[in-house]
């Protein structure tokens, strides 16, 4: 990703190895982290949720999930992973490349499937749920692919591509035609997000980036709501408690110093604005990851 500590909003991680740029993450929210932050990715993404409850934003839209359901992230969608309150959640995070399939072959497939999915035209960010048309043949892609990855018998990566690319072939029967995102919107929100990213330090108001989108404040505010579903000020302090949270993980800096770096000057705000977004105060998540 670009800047974020984990948090970044474009990701450029590698997923697996060159030649086979295809892993299966497993998740928990919130003891592995509190939450995953608006971002988008070049590689496809499934997100398979094992046990509890959590949400799920995909685009400008954020979905309940539940255990069993199945969530098709695809290329350049931007999206976002957050606690219910109450719950947690197990998944796993299915993130390959595009070349990894084929894209770029000069075939059928590739022209007509392929290259279409990798520039976000084929197939919609969708949540699928159990009883769904298809349902059960893509759970069972799924389970392929984490059972041909647990064993790594010889040819395991030949199985894994055909798993995913059954499921692709499943998807594209099941939604054999999607309306385009306004790609404007989406184009501009990156922008934003980018440049929220970039001054993150800095005290952001709702009138700096109406400027820097060229819009009076309130229609900034409103376009903003709209296109994630959060306020300005709602989303940059909870982008910065989960930058702080990244940083409570990852170092054993002073939680005063790490407060500060997240943007916050007043350590008992962000001690109560903390616990308040996440149940435990900052040094009690410590604890619980064992920090």
């Amino acid at each position: 990703m670009e800047k974020q500590n984990g948090m970044e909003y474009q990701e450029t991680k590698q997923h697996g190895s060159r030649l086979f740029p295809f892993n299966i993450y497993p998740c928990t929210i919130p003891l592995d982290f509190p939450a995953v932050s608006l971002h988008w990715h070049k590689e496809m993404e499934l997100i398979y949720i094992k046990k509890g409850k959590g949400l799920v934003q995909l685009e400008a839209e954020t979905f309940q999930g539940s255990a069993g359901d199945i969530f098709v992230v695809t290329p350049g969608t931007l999206h976002s992973i957050h606690r219910l309150k109450g719950y947690s959640m197990e998944y796993e995070n299915i993130i390959f490349e595009m070349d990894f399939l084929g894209e770029g072959a000069a075939d059928l497939c590739a022209g007509e499937f392929l290259v279409p999915l990798a520039s976000g035209r084929l197939l919609p960010p969708v949540q699928i749920c159990e009883g769904e048309e298809q349902y059960d043949a893509l759970k069972q892609c799924l389970v392929q692919m984490e059972e041909l990855c647990r064993t790594k018998e010889k040819g395991y990566e030949l199985g894994v591509k055909a798993a995913v690319l059954q499921m692709i072939f499943l998807l594209i029967r099941k939604y054999p035609s999607i309306k385009t995102v306004s790609s404007p919107d989406r184009e501009r929100l990156k922008e934003v997000l980018q440049e929220i990213c970039a001054r993150s330090s800095e005290n952001m108001t709702v009138a700096d980036m109406a400027g820097f989108c060229g819009w009076s404040s309130s229609h900034f505010m409103r376009w903003f709501k709209k296109m994630t579903g959060d306020s300005f000020t709602s989303y940059v302090n909870d982008r910065r408690l989960a930058e702080a949270a990244e940083a409570l993980r990852q170092s054993d800096d002073k939680i005063i110093s790490i407060s500060q770096d997240a943007g916050f000057t007043n350590l008992s705000n962000f001690n109560r604005q903390f616990k308040s977004r996440y149940g435990v105060t900052p040094r009690e998540y410590r604890e619980m990851i064992g920090i």
